[in-house]
């Protein structure tokens, strides 16, 4: 993998924009100042790019942190992608994905004959008599994400394709969980969509249903092929990446932003900056603040949290693995809840006659599971996967673990109102301070979505463009659909004649609230 070396922070260019993190979002930013002549200077707490779009490589195998589909409806994006990665770097797939419960795996979409194959007639005709007392009888409590799905699906389907994968990646029951979750992901979809999908293929919309386009793009080397590509280009034009560059203080001056403190081997570095794009995460932008906030400012920033991410990476021989991009663990006697399977996202990322599955697990920093040691994790993961039934413990020839904290931001009952806390500070006392991406805005954005936000922000500083980066992906629409139109501070919608990235406009999922219940 690509390394940038520590550089030096004085490198006569004039004060560069600078930007924090060198993921998706903080790249795209210094890639877009490039472009425009203006210098950036990239600071990375981490040792290489990519944020949890990386690509790791371990003895020559080559595995993601989750996978990463590039699919947009943001034609702006779609753009940059091309523009970075030349068309031959990018392999068309086609997205094979299925639910394990029980023992069984169910085809997702779902399929007539594959689930009452797997139900059986007797359990089958359980769960529509269930769906049809949910309908005369709904549950009680709709507020919460196990009301609000018994209710569409009736509460054995619930059991079955709900329950334990959702309270696995969130780490909570599912009656502590929110509807508005619910609401969001699977907004279309109920028991009657999935039926006539089920029985009556030709009548199929599949736009209107989250996640389920057929067919995504991928770069043959992983998503780390494009972000290691993107740092290239950007140190061409000029700009700088300083990894293992953690930032410390954000001083500002009278309500402005004068310069950037962050951490280096050598000591501590400072870089007067007319302007931040900051895709850190926001309670820690906070905290970094200099002046500091008045303290509800600050208990708003420690309010936010995390799940971290931890992917152990088993090679097997490719006869062990299975045909899908990744799989689905509803089954609660093992922790892992999604299983990838790399050589079928591309042939490019394993070797002949073997490939490389992935098992990831949903945690918070500190759960003994991050406190394992990595082969500890292997053997664990081994044995889940032996239980499951994929592979037998001889199958494995080796296993990697990797950890990534502060992967998804939760979304808990006090969020929004600490976020907007922390905006309305920064946006008062510390102009020239850009939030951006996903941990960046503490919402749960996709790439797309994370560099849109990086790239108006880059308007907003060089052209004086006032797009308001916060309305980016907040109507209730997900991946898949699309709506043109973007939105001004000014609340005017951008016009025909708009750049591609004002037309792009709002787009995409909402951030789903997971509001864990009191």
């Amino acid at each position: 993998m690509t390394e940038y070396p520590l550089q030096s922070a004085d490198s006569g260019n004039g004060n560069p924009v600078v930007v924090i993190g060198a993921g998706p979002a903080g790249l795209t930013a210094a890639y877009e100042l490039g472009k425009r002549g203006r210098g950036a200077v990239v600071l990375e707490s981490d040792g290489v790019v990519g944020g949890l779009s990386r690509t790791v490589v371990s003895d020559g195998w080559r595995f993601d942190l989750g996978g990463h589909r590039f699919f947009t409806k943001v034609p702006a994006v779609e753009a940059l992608w091309r523009e970075i990665l030349p068309g031959g770097d990018f392999v068309t797939r086609r997205r094979m994905s299925r639910i394990y419960y029980e023992g069984r795996f169910y085809d997702y979409p779902l399929k007539a004959a594959n689930v009452l194959a797997n139900l059986g007639p007797l359990e089958a005709a359980r769960c529509v008599a269930s769906y049809a007392w949910a309908k005369v009888h709904p549950p009680g409590d709709l507020d919460s994400f196990e009301g609000w799905v018994a209710a569409r699906f009736g509460r054995r389907l619930y059991g079955k394709f709900f329950k334990d994968y959702t309270e696995k990646v969130w780490g909570v029951p599912a009656t502590s969980i929110g509807a508005d979750w619910a609401a969001q992901r699977i907004r279309n979809l109920s028991l009657g969509r999935a039926a006539v999908r089920a029985l009556l293929p030709g009548l199929r919309d599949r736009r209107d249903v989250a996640s389920l386009i057929e067919t995504f793009e991928y770069p043959r080397l992983g998503p780390g092929m494009m972000w290691e590509a993107c740092a290239r280009r950007i140190t061409a034009m000029g700009g700088r990446i300083l990894l293992g560059s953690p930032v410390e203080r954000v001083a500002c001056e009278a309500g402005r932003l004068r310069s950037v403190v962050y951490r280096t081997r050598r000591g501590h570095a400072e870089i007067a900056a007319p302007a931040l794009i900051s895709s850190m995460p926001l309670g820690e932008l906070a905290r970094a603040l200099d002046p500091s906030p008045p303290e509800n400012v600050l208990q708003a920033a420690g309010s936010l949290s995390y799940r971290a991410h931890l992917t152990v990476a088993l090679v097997v021989p490719s006869g062990a693995g299975f045909p899908d991009n990744w799989i689905y663990v509803h089954d609660p006697r093992v922790k892992v809840g999604r299983i990838q399977n790399f050589g079928s996202w591309s042939p490019w990322m394993v070797r002949d006659g073997q490939t490389c599955l992935g098992m990831e697990y949903f945690l918070f920093e500190g759960d003994d599971l991050w406190r394992d040691s990595d082969a500890d994790l292997v053997e664990m993961a081994i044995g889940e996967l032996r239980m499951i039934g994929l592979a037998g413990s001889a199958d494995v020839e080796s296993g990697y673990a990797v950890r990534m904290a502060k992967a998804y931001p939760v979304y808990d009952e006090a969020y929004a109102d600490a976020v907007d806390s922390i905006r309305d500070w920064i946006e008062r006392h510390a102009a020239g301070v850009h939030p951006v991406g996903r941990n960046g805005m503490h919402r749960y954005n996709n790439q797309d979505h994370s560099m849109l936000t990086a790239m108006l922000a880059v308007e907003n500083i060089v052209d004086g463009t006032c797009h308001d980066i916060w309305s980016v992906n907040v109507e209730a629409e997900y991946l898949e659909e699309h709506r043109a139109g973007g939105v001004c501070c000014s609340g005017a919608t951008a016009g025909a004649n708009g750049s591609s990235m004002r037309e792009a406009g709002e787009t995409g999922r909402a951030a789903p609230v997971v509001r864990l219940r009191a």
